[in-house]
């Protein structure tokens, strides 16, 4: 296919070793790619905005390979996604590519993910976007997942990109023959136990360090085409998840089983 202008983020930082393999990938198939991302980790900061502090950006080529133009932002990954589009960039890209993540991004994970939210900004911006995680926080080949991203993304593109339609790839911690098929998932909805580990600074005042196991996965409440596995699950049998998301988060449930609002008043 002809090159493509890739616009390429995350959450982990410039120095992460996932968006290093992901950009020299993509410039190795001819791609034309910049790179835009925050200058140091910026992991489960959602969708978070800079309002009240400067944003700065400086370059940072020389941590990727020959032809990929970067820069360190000290800002959210949103806001280097919104910075490349609107200052940095001399044109808009076909293509916004977030990751590779360093540990997976499943089910309602994506809430919080800085990864997935860099991506969706750019759908939220009319471009074809893509995330794509690593499925386990100790596995650092992330070559299988910046080829399976990218053929993704090259495939999508050639069929036809839905409008509107946020990709999130999790691939899971194994060499690329070894990965299970890809499939089509649904969100589980992951419900956490959160712990919070209350310490003492040593000028003596209370601080507390925010910590979380998962408790369950619920299946039973996910939307959907019932056929889909749910991305928890596939990837946990040890194939990779593609899940569409969007924007939009209206309710999906009945409008039948909404009360009246009857009686209540401004």
């Amino acid at each position: 296919m002809a090159p493509l202008k890739i616009l390429i983020s995350n959450d982990d930082g410039v120095f992460a070793e996932g968006i290093r393999t992901l950009a020299n990938a993509a410039v190795a198939r001819g791609h034309q790619v910049s790179v835009v991302c925050p200058d140091q980790e910026r992991s489960a900061t959602g969708h978070g905005l800079t309002l009240h502090t400067p944003i700065r950006a400086e370059r940072a080529d020389e941590l990727f390979d020959d032809g990929v133009r970067a820069w360190a932002c000290s800002g959210t990954p949103s806001d280097c996604v919104k910075l490349a589009l609107f200052s940095l960039l001399d044109e808009w890209p076909d293509l916004v590519l977030s990751g590779i993540n360093h540990g997976p991004n499943l089910g309602t994970d994506v809430l919080y993910s800085g990864t997935v939210s860099a991506a969706m900004e750019g759908t939220i911006e009319g471009l074809n976007a893509l995330a794509v995680s690593s499925a386990d926080f100790q596995w650092r080949q992330f070559a299988p997942a910046a080829q399976m991203a990218l053929d993704v993304a090259e495939q999508m593109l050639q069929r036809g990109w839905p409008e509107g339609m946020l990709l999130n790839l999790n691939v899971p911690p194994r060499p690329l023959e070894a990965i299970g098929p890809l499939r089509w998932c649904r969100n589980a909805v992951r419900r956490y136990t959160d712990q919070f580990d209350q310490r003492v600074d040593p000028r003596g005042r209370t601080y507390y360090w925010l910590a979380g196991e998962v408790a369950n996965d619920l299946d039973a409440v996910v939307s959907g085409p019932g056929d889909w596995p749910t991305d928890v699950a596939h990837v946990h049998a040890g194939g990779a998840s593609l899940t569409p998301l969007q924007p939009d988060i209206f309710w999906r449930g009945a409008s039948s089983d909404l009360p009246e609002l009857g009686g209540i008043h401004g």
